[in-house]
C-alpha cells in the first residue's frame, strides 16, 4: 500500500520547482509542497496569472523559479506540475537548458489536450474566465512542442470524476472530470501511474504526494 512505501528522503541540494494549473494559485499546490519539504526539498512554489498569459508567456516566467532553486544553491532542480503546469513545462524546455534538471512528476496534464476545453471553448465565458491558455487546451487541436522533455518524466492520471456534468465529453473515456487518462499521456515519459483521484485537487492525496516523492527518489513509482 501506498501509506506504506519506504520513500528516500531528499539528498542535498535538491530543490523542486512546483507549477500550478489554469485558473489556480500557488497555494493550490501547498499539501504536495509541504510533503516535500517535511522529506527535505527545498521547495519553490509561485503564483502566475494563468488567466491572463498564453503559453508562452507563462512558461517564461519558469526562468524565476529556476534562479530561486539557484540561490538555494539546488545541485538538482526537479518540477511538479499540476494540470496546465505540465504544459508549461514542456514549452520551457522547447528553447531552455538547465544544466541541474533532474527529473518531473506531471499530475493530470492535458498533454493531448482537455475533452472539457473542446466542449466549452467556444462560450464567452469560457474565454473570459480561462483566458488564452484554456483556449489552448484543446483535445482537438493540441499543444505540439517538436522537442520531448529532456529529463525523466512521471506522469499520474486521475481516475475519478466529481463532476458528472462534463461526463458526456469523454464518451466513456477514463478520466479525472477534467482530462482523460490517454490525454495525459507523454511519449517520452518514464514511467506512468493511474490512481482513483480527482482533477482539481489530485494534489491533496496522500497516495499522490507519496508516488510523487517515490518518482523524484527513484525514477519510478511505486506498485
Amino acid at each position: 500500500m501506498v501509506a506504506s512505501l519506504a520513500l528516500p528522503m531528499a539528498q542535498p541540494g535538491e530543490c523542486v520547482v512546483l507549477i500550478h494549473g489554469l485558473g489556480r494559485s500557488a497555494a493550490s499546490m501547498a499539501p504536495i509542497g509541504r510533503y516535500l519539504t517535511d522529506r527535505g526539498y527545498a521547495v519553490v512554489a509561485r503564483s502566475y496569472p494563468s488567466t491572463r498569459l498564453s503559453i508562452e508567456a507563462a512558461a517564461a516566467g519558469l526562468d524565476q523559479d529556476i534562479d530561486q532553486c539557484r540561490r538555494r544553491e539546488a545541485t538538482r532542480i526537479h518540477f511538479v506540475t499540476h494540470s496546465l503546469g505540465g504544459v508549461l513545462l514542456r514549452r520551457y524546455f522547447q528553447d531552455h537548458e538547465v544544466a541541474e534538471a533532474g527529473r518531473a512528476v506531471m499530475l493530470g496534464p492535458p498533454n493531448a489536450g482537455s475533452e472539457v476545453a473542446d466542449e466549452l471553448k467556444h462560450h464567452w465565458w469560457f474565454r473570459r474566465a480561462l483566458g488564452p491558455a484554456g483556449q489552448a487546451l484543446g483535445a482537438r487541436e493540441p499543444p505540439v512542442f517538436a522537442r520531448p522533455l529532456p529529463l525523466d518524466v512521471g506522469v499520474i492520471a486521475g481516475t475519478r470524476n466529481y463532476e458528472p456534468w462534463f461526463a458526456g465529453c469523454f464518451e466513456g473515456r477514463p478520466n479525472d472530470g477534467k482530462v482523460s487518462v490517454e490525454s495525459t499521456r507523454l511519449p517520452e515519459m518514464a514511467d506512468f501511474l493511474t490512481l482513483h483521484v480527482g482533477h482539481t485537487f489530485m494534489v491533496r492525496s496522500g497516495a499522490v504526494q507519496s508516488q510523487v516523492a517515490a518518482f523524484l527518489g527513484a525514477g519510478r513509482f511505486e506498485r
